[in-house]
């Protein structure tokens, strides 16, 4: 028996199957993927056994469920059989967005007890944004372990389940809006004569630097935003010309639409 089973070797999967890799052994660890040679690369990286859907469904205590929102239906379909015969225990690990436990649990066919994970991007270098919920059905060091497990992706938070969409939008959908910000800096950056290479670390480490900054000083975004801008400097001429352009209210409205399209999903 394999401690996780990975359906699904993507970006996410990936990310989780190394991060768990650093703490269970390689023989512990299945992975599974419609291209199989997907998962025979990562296999052969991180030492793992290379599976298929059905074994990994039959194998595994912890079962990620790696797939789209949209291709879940017809994945458990297919493996619904092979869990419905299971004597010992399992926990299913679902990463899809707009999908809630109870809909998982329709779609597998069983009152299985689910991990509703939603991970980021970040995760595959160990410096992910991770919110969880479990069901009642999941005893405390069963999570505790599962958990521990996957620290090395990242921070992890628990996340009451209807929050889940307005959570995965800020974390889960932020990287992409925080890239286009890292791009739009460099774009800048070149415009105004810096090398295109360097406009873009310089870029990247300030925003890292930045975000690291709020977290460890605790302090308000705005507060330290107003740390900068010295009077008449140019600082807040540029917060200004952000403003003009309706900056915030554009990355308001970026996070509602992803969470609206998440709830989406689980219609």
């Amino acid at each position: 028996m394999a401690t996780f089973g990975f359906i699904g070797t993507g970006n996410m999967g990936g990310a989780l199957a190394r991060a768990a890799r650093k703490h269970l052994p390689g023989e512990e660890i299945l992975l599974a993927n419609r291209t199989a040679a997907k998962a025979e690369a990562l296999a052969a990286e991180l030492g793992c056994i290379v599976s298929d859907n059905r074994t990994a469904a039959a194998q595994s205590k912890y079962l990620f469920l790696g797939v789209k929102p949209q291709m879940m239906a017809e994945m458990l379909s297919d493996i619904a059989p092979v869990l419905s015969g299971r004597q010992d225990p399992f926990f299913l690990v679902s990463m899809a967005a707009g999908l809630s436990i109870s809909r998982i649990r329709e779609l597998a066919g069983g009152d299985y007890p689910v991990i509703r994970i939603m991970p980021n991007t970040p995760a595959a270098i160990g410096a992910g944004m991770v919110f969880y919920a479990a069901d009642a059905h999941v005893p405390a060091e069963d999570l505790a372990f599962f958990l521990e497990s996957l620290s090395g992706a990242g921070r992890f938070e628990a996340l009451p389940e209807h929050l889940m969409d307005a959570g995965s939008a800020v974390a889960g959908c932020g990287p992409a809006f925080v890239d286009l910000f890292i791009e739009a800096l460099a774009d800048g950056g070149v415009a105004c004569g810096l090398p295109r290479a360097s406009a873009q670390v310089f870029a990247a480490q300030m925003v890292l630097g930045s975000a690291q900054l709020v977290l460890e000083s605790g302090q308000h975004p705005g507060v330290l935003k107003d740390a900068v801008c010295s009077p008449g400097g140019s600082t807040i001429q540029g917060v200004r010309a952000l403003e003009q352009a309706g900056f915030r209210s554009a990355v308001m409205e970026a996070v509602i639409a992803a969470c609206e399209k998440s709830a989406d999903l689980g219609k």
